[in-house]
């Protein structure tokens, strides 16, 4: 909205700083900044009205949540939503993914606020559902959009050298960037959608499963919305960074950029009472949510080795233990027999680890992964 009004103003009028509403970095700044403080002063008065956290059974300190207001994604993600609608500059797609994470949120809401919890396949069969029609928007987004099948370098007049993109018309196929290719690779539509759906399902849950520590989930994801906001910011959506690093420049980097800080913005304001001791939990219809857009991100990025960037822990600590259970009951055979899932219980339990020493040491260990990821990905091709 905010964005649309800029142009409104800077080409009808000769107002100048009307223009300052049309720069993604001011966007990003107020976005962030009153997504924070909206959070962090308004959850508390809702806290009345949400459901209160009933335990988990098989998780370690479950007592220490247990009657604590949870379901607390209903609201910031919720103010995410509204947020998204004033100060990203959106287009079909951009709304399209912010209704999907919204419903996202209300399913993991529904079962935080049911008696009786809704059940693994219920569940599953809704993210299913919600995470294919995300794949098939994204996939037609990206079939119609310019690409960049290669590089050249071109020597001019005073004997220096550039390097200049070649770039494509749309040509009905999706074309990925990964590492250690130089160029694209091209993909059928078809075959993104399974790959998207894949990991959009696989995001959602193994978010879901981290969330079991004071303020663990919504760190990880904060590392990950900062990490995927600064990529597309300053790489992806920057027509010379991207073909200096030989990556295809995003011409909407910035514009996505600015909705993954709108939604970094209201996770802090979430963890500034999710901290440990915590106040407030997120439950299903925060996870959930952070999972899904998560996982958009990354599929917007044409990376889908993004993700390592992005979720490592996360896949370890919840990935490992879905992998487990899924190997035991369909297929019968054990692994990690020795190993409690998520990999965070069977610190506390095994270790000795206190909630603050996981959230800590998890934290470094994804930002170590994050680092070397970023760089194999950016240099390695």
């Amino acid at each position: 909205m905010l964005y649309y009004l800029g142009e409104i103003i800077s080409n009808s009028t000769d107002f100048g700083p009307g223009r300052l509403l049309t720069q993604h970095s001011i966007l990003i700044a107020l976005a962030l900044y009153t997504g924070f403080l909206l959070v962090r002063y308004g959850l508390p008065a809702f806290y009345k009205f949400l459901p209160h956290d009933r335990g988990r059974e098989f998780t370690k300190d479950a007592e220490l949540a247990k009657g604590k207001p949870t379901g607390a994604g209903v609201f910031w993600i919720s103010a995410f939503v509204i947020l998204s609608l004033i100060f990203v500059p959106l287009d079909w797609l951009k709304t399209s993914i912010l209704v999907l994470t919204w419903l996202m949120m209300l399913t993991g809401y529904l079962d935080d606020n049911s008696i009786s919890s809704w059940g693994e396949y219920k569940k599953a069969v809704l993210d299913l559902a919600i995470s294919v029609i995300a794949a098939l928007l994204v996939a037609i987004y990206l079939k119609n959009q310019n690409f960049t099948e290669g590089f050249q370098t071109i020597l001019q007049e005073d004997g220096t050298s550039r390097i200049t993109a070649v770039m494509h018309e749309p040509d009905g196929l999706i074309h990925l960037w990964i590492p250690f290719i130089k160029n694209t690779v091209a993909v059928a539509p078809w075959l993104f959608v399974i790959i998207a759906t894949i990991i959009l399902w696989v995001s959602v849950n193994t978010t879901n499963c981290t969330d079991g520590v004071d303020g663990l989930s919504g760190t990880l994801v904060l590392v990950a919305l900062l990490t995927t906001g600064i990529i597309f910011y300053f790489i992806l959506g920057h027509y010379d960074i991207a073909t200096y690093l030989l990556v295809p420049q995003f011409k909407d980097g910035a514009k996505w950029a600015v909705m993954i800080f709108t939604l970094a913005g209201v996770l802090m304001g979430y963890l500034w009472h999710n901290a440990f001791p915590s106040h407030v939990l997120m439950g299903d219809a925060g996870s959930r949510a952070l999972g899904f857009f998560i996982g958009i991100c990354v599929l917007v990025s044409g990376n889908p080795f993004m993700l390592l960037a992005t979720s490592s822990i996360m896949l370890i600590d919840g990935g490992l233990g879905l992998l487990k259970v899924f190997l035991k009951r369909f297929l019968h055979i054990s692994i990690f027999k020795t190993i409690r899932f998520p990999l965070h219980d069977h610190m506390k339990v095994d270790h000795g680890w206190s909630p603050t020493q996981v959230l800590i040491k998890f934290l470094i260990l994804q930002l170590l992964i994050t680092v070397a990821v970023v760089g194999i990905m950016f240099k390695l091709r």
